[in-house]
């Protein structure tokens, strides 16, 4: 009976490709998920009439959001309806076809498709909206196979992602959704545009602490802060959740540019294009900025050395802890001695510091004739090294060694990978 319609057809295929999963969970990155709901929607809209005279283009939804608030006796409020005003509820969704979508992953999810298709079935003016010749749910041959098969598609169980929904209204394929963690910040340094109610980041700015979480890509969609939506914001609507938000911890809800395929989402594509025009420097970025360093850094025995410049030394006296390294950097600055390009090699027991280009060793300290590094709070690039000196007569003070990173990423990661390689050395970022 399925086949007398070319679309119950498809839909039995589909059915079985998802019996085939057998007991696992369905989820998104399935391969039937998106063709299943693209053929349910076809069916759906199949042979659905217009609203009086014409003038109104009815959707699936609006017979939806009508079906009967409670169960057949009228006696408690089904479980239809709590799926519906969940649906209305969503901020995400600004379209007929985005509810309507959204209430399909919905309705998977929680097997109670072919529950809503019975209520239609038994609401008599709803069901009429549908042509009898042209459409599946008005025509009584085609409706029961089409409920068999939504009663076996039942069976399966889906787990589809209702937070990745922003683009519901515009194309079924969904784009790659990540959540992003911070710290409390004073600022991220992400800078945004706003365009036809998304939030884009066009730039994340060097030396910034989104640029050190090496998550978010300009490019990327900013689809929530701490739980608020800012699907169809306003200019600088970001800004003043951020604003209020101010000394707590940030979670952000992402949309990548970049699909499963590693190409542009095709849905961004108009909205990509538009903002290109308005801001001809903007670049969808590949990678995180630090990242692109790391390729450039050369290696050595396959460790990654880090490509600085030193800046001197100082004598500090005889004191080595973290105490006396502010004072150490402004001293070693007030000498004005030129720079020397220099790479730093970090092994398991030691550090090594080359000239570049010679490779001749400048330095060389085992762990323990290190008594302290850590860097300055107002140039965060700029870093030091507290080492022990032994003069002639075996006196022993330390020095001051102060070098200048690319990135202030790049004077953390040092600071850490050296500050874990003793017990002892204390540091501060």
């Amino acid at each position: 009976m399925a086949g007398k319609d070319p679309l119950l057809g498809t839909l039995k295929a589909c059915v079985l490709g998802l019996r085939a999963a057998g007991s696992d969970i369905i989820t998104d990155d399935y391969a039937h998920v998106t063709p299943l709901c693209e053929i349910l929607e076809m069916i759906l809209r199949k042979g659905l009439k217009s609203g009086v005279l014409g003038l109104k283009r009815r959707d699936y939804w609006h017979w939806i959001e009508e079906l009967p608030q409670h169960d057949t006796c009228g006696s408690r409020r089904s479980c239809i309806a709590v799926m519906i005003e969940k649906t209305t509820a969503c901020p995400k969704l600004l379209t007929a076809q985005g509810r309507g979508r959204y209430f399909l992953r919905l309705a998977l999810n929680r097997k109670s498709l072919a529950t809503a298709i019975q209520y239609l079935q038994h609401t008599q003016r709803l069901l009429e909206w549908y042509d009898p010749l042209l459409s599946v749910l008005g025509n009584e041959e085609y409706f029961e196979p089409f409920l068999s098969l939504l009663l076996v598609m039942s069976e399966s169980s889906f787990s589809l992602d209702l937070e990745n929904s922003s683009f519901l209204d515009d194309s079924w394929i969904l784009p790659v959704y990540s959540m992003y963690q911070t710290v409390p910040c004073r600022e991220l340094g992400m800078v945004l545009r706003y365009h036809e109610g998304r939030v884009f980041v066009v730039e994340v700015l060097p030396g910034s602490q989104a640029e050190v979480d090496e998550v978010v890509l300009a490019g990327d969609v900013i689809d929530e802060i701490n739980g608020v939506s800012l699907r169809n914001a306003s200019n600088g609507q970001a800004g003043t959740v951020l604003s209020k938000l101010k000394g707590e911890p940030l979670v952000f809800r992402m949309i990548r540019w970049r699909w499963k395929n590693g190409e542009l989402f095709r849905p961004l594509i108009p909205y990509i294009k538009e903002i290109q025009e308005r801001i001809p420097t903007f670049q969808l970025q590949q990678k995180p900025r630090t990242l692109e360093s790391d390729e450039e850094r050369p290696e050595q025995d396959g460790r990654l050395m880090y490509a600085l410049q030193y800046l001197g030394q100082a004598d500090i006296g005889m004191f080595g802890g973290k105490e006396v390294l502010d004072a150490g950097i402004t001293k070693v600055q007030k000498q004005n001695i030129s720079p020397k390009e220099v790479l730093l090699d970090i092994k398991e027991t030691e550090i090594v510091v080359k000239e570049m280009g010679s490779s001749e060793v400048l330095f060389q300290y085992p762990y323990p004739e290190i008594s302290s590094v850590g860097r300055r709070l107002d140039n965060k690039r700029i870093f030091a090294l507290c080492v022990v000196h032994r003069d002639e007569s075996s006196d022993i003070s330390f020095n001051c060694l102060v070098f200048d990173a690319h990135l202030p990423r790049e004077s953390e990661e040092i600071i850490k990978r050296i500050a874990t390689g003793f017990k002892h050395t204390e540091w501060f970022v």
